[in-house]
């Protein structure tokens, strides 16, 4: 649930960014909210076993990574910006959250025959 709410956070940071609005004046806000989020994704992923995702926000994690050495451009940031909103809408449809049942031995019609 918390991965759901940061990608959604992550987009609308970075739209706000792309749009120019001076809620998001500093970069270091969308830095450090998407890079944060890049890793919730990347522990998601891995759980849902979709490990090409995971490899491929790597790359998210380290552009925006706000202790990272790499010194970008505002056109260079706008660019990533737009890369990391297309990487986000990936993930929202790619990393369906599943519901489980709460018992699966009672609720489950299969499992339920095999006991009786």
């Amino acid at each position: 649930m918390i991965t759901k709410i940061m990608m959604w956070v992550s987009i609308v940071v970075v739209l706000l960014a792309l749009s120019g609005l001076p809620v998001t004046s500093g970069q270091i806000l969308v830095e450090i909210v998407v890079c944060a989020s890049a890793l919730l994704v990347i522990r998601q992923a891995v759980r849902a076993d979709q490990y090409l995702l995971a490899i491929g926000f790597l790359p998210i994690i380290v552009a925006f990574s706000p202790i990272s050495p790499i010194a970008v451009s505002g056109r260079a940031f706008l660019w990533l910006n737009w890369i990391g909103l297309a990487a986000f809408l990936i993930a929202v449809i790619a990393l369906k959250t599943e519901r489980t049942l709460s018992m699966p031995s009672i609720t489950n019609r299969a499992r339920r025959r095999e006991l009786l």
